[in-house]
């Protein structure tokens, strides 16, 4: 089975309006082009309680049903970047700074020292700090950032489960049924960290979560890679689509029934309804479809087409997506 898709955004300038998400609409764009949907979507402002409690669930959905889950934002190193620790806190593990994400940010330094034609100082105070962006939560591995170097990375739950199953067990179930946000940020597990990363040959076939960089032109060639490196073998799995006609002069609940009955009697077919009010074309109206995969779909939409005709509406086009 095609394993859900979720995204998750971080970040106070989303919810507060100073920034507008482009994420959403993108991530959509990116699975479409390979055959899949987008599940879920949260938002989570720059609260560490949230974020921490946020990715114990979308964790848990990730080892429980092979979830793949993609973060963005909150993974620099300001004070006001809480990701890349709340992910710790949610696996129970510990954070260090990963080796080759330590070289390419190192690599990095280098550079902008020489196009700024200045000396290159490895232990001044700030290039120090810089290595922040390369601590990860142990067993992590790096995905590579095209636009300047700093890298994101993956947790593939089951690599760390498999290290140290019973410490990602219970710290999950710890950080779930915790009574508040503040029990669940301040809770983790002790004993020996994991270590490792995966096998590669197995990791399509594997849920975990990925962290990126909330810019967009960082983000969103490193989700590509995500999807093309670690997923490809998941691209065009589960064709979907979806056909749909212009109803005008009806209400939804009129139509109820025979939405119900086209859903019941042809498996693996969803039947949906976009009522809109004030349309510049079609005014009052409903589209009526159903979606699934197309063969399903080739034997229900005639089947509903044909459970119109009785109410004598007045039709519109059809839409194919």
């Amino acid at each position: 089975m095609t394993p859900n898709f979720g995204l998750i955004i971080v970040g106070d300038e989303i919810l507060s309006g100073k920034r507008a998400d482009k994420h959403l609409p993108k991530v959509i764009e990116l699975l479409a082009a390979r055959g899949l949907p987008l599940a879920y979507a949260d938002y989570v402002g720059d609260d560490p309680a949230r974020i921490t409690a946020t990715l114990a669930r979308a964790f848990a959905a990730s080892r429980a049903s092979g979830d793949v889950v993609f973060c963005t934002g909150g993974i620099g190193a300001t004070p006001d970047d809480h990701t890349r620790q709340c992910a710790a806190r949610a696996l129970g593990v510990e954070l260090a700074l990963h080796p080759e994400a330590r070289r390419l940010i190192e690599e990095r330094i280098r550079e902008t020292a020489q196009e700024q034609g200045a000396a290159y100082e490895p232990d001044r105070h700030d290039n120090l700090h810089r290595l922040n962006m390369g601590v990860f939560p142990l067993g992590a591995e790096i995905i590579p950032n095209p636009y300047n170097k700093i890298p994101g990375f993956s947790c593939f739950v089951e690599s760390l489960a498999q290290n140290n199953s019973d410490l990602h067990a219970s710290a999950l179930t710890a950080l779930l049924h915790q009574p508040g946000p503040q029990d669940r940020l301040s809770r983790t597990a002790g004993g020996a960290a994991p270590s490792g990363g995966s096998d590669p040959h197995a990791v399509g076939a594997r849920g975990g979560i990925h962290f990126f960089p909330g810019f967009p032109v960082m983000a969103w060639p490193m989700i590509e890679w995500v999807l093309d490196q670690r997923y490809a073998d998941l691209h065009q799995k589960s064709p979907s689509i979806e056909k749909s006609i212009i109803v005008m002069g009806s209400m939804e609940a009129t139509l109820t029934p025979l939405m119900l009955a086209i859903e019941a009697e042809y498996a693996g077919v969803k039947v949906f309804s976009l009522p809109s009010v004030d349309h510049p074309q079609y005014g009052r109206h409903i589209e009526l479809g159903v979606k699934g995969a197309p063969e399903a779909v080739s034997l229900a939409y005639p089947a509903l087409l044909a459970g119109l005709h009785p109410f004598n509406l007045q039709l519109g086009p059809e839409l194919v997506r």
